[in-house]
Formats: C-alpha cells, structure tokens, sequence
C-alpha cells in the first residue's frame, strides 16, 4: 500500500494487511464505516479470533459505525486531519461502542 492512500477503497483493501492481531486478543466487535460523498461508501471490518475481515456494505449489527466525509476521512487516514479535532468540530460522527474508536490506531497502526 502507497504510504499516503488516495481513495478509500485503496485504504479498506490494506486493512486486513496492516492489521495488528496482539492489539486484537480478546477483542470481537465490527467497526462499520459509512463515508459520504465523492469516492465513499460504506465498509465494514468484522474483528474476532485475532482475525480481520474487511468487507463492502453494511453490517447487520456494527458494534460502533464511524461516519465522516470520505475526503476527511482519507486526511484523517494520512495523517492531515486530528482524528479528536474531527470528532469535536462534528467531521468525525460515532455511534455505538466510543472504547473501540480509541482502539483504531492501535489495530492497523
């Protein structure tokens, strides 16, 4: 994967590659991503067993689903946008299990 993604996809494609399986024990949760406007939509990564599952769409039952724009996501993914800064100006808009979005950085690194 580029250091720096250009689209989201390519972002979702890498997941399960940079998916850190000893920041995952114990941890069983689906994380849904729903990213509007141009070059996003909507992906789902299932954790459990250590394992990552990235898939298109949306999961029947997300334990916490993110949503943003897809363009602030991809500054967010590359490091131009302060994921907490997103959050507290409304970008960055989570519902369900707040505990699993501080994990994010600490799954795909």
């Amino acid at each position: 994967m580029p250091d720096t993604p250009s689209s989201c996809k390519e972002v979702f494609d890498a997941m399960p590659s940079r998916f850190k399986k000893e920041a995952a024990k114990g941890l069983n949760a689906v994380f849904q991503f729903d990213l509007a406007g141009d070059g996003g939509g909507k992906w789902y990564a299932s954790i459990a067993n250590e394992q990552c599952v990235v898939s298109e769409g949306s999961a029947p039952s997300p334990s916490i689903t993110i949503s943003m724009n897809a363009r602030d996501y991809l500054d967010m993914v590359n490091g131009k946008l302060n994921p907490q800064f997103a959050f507290m100006t409304g970008k960055l808009r989570i519902a369900g299990d707040m505990g699993l979005a501080l994990r994010l950085q600490s799954l795909f690194g």
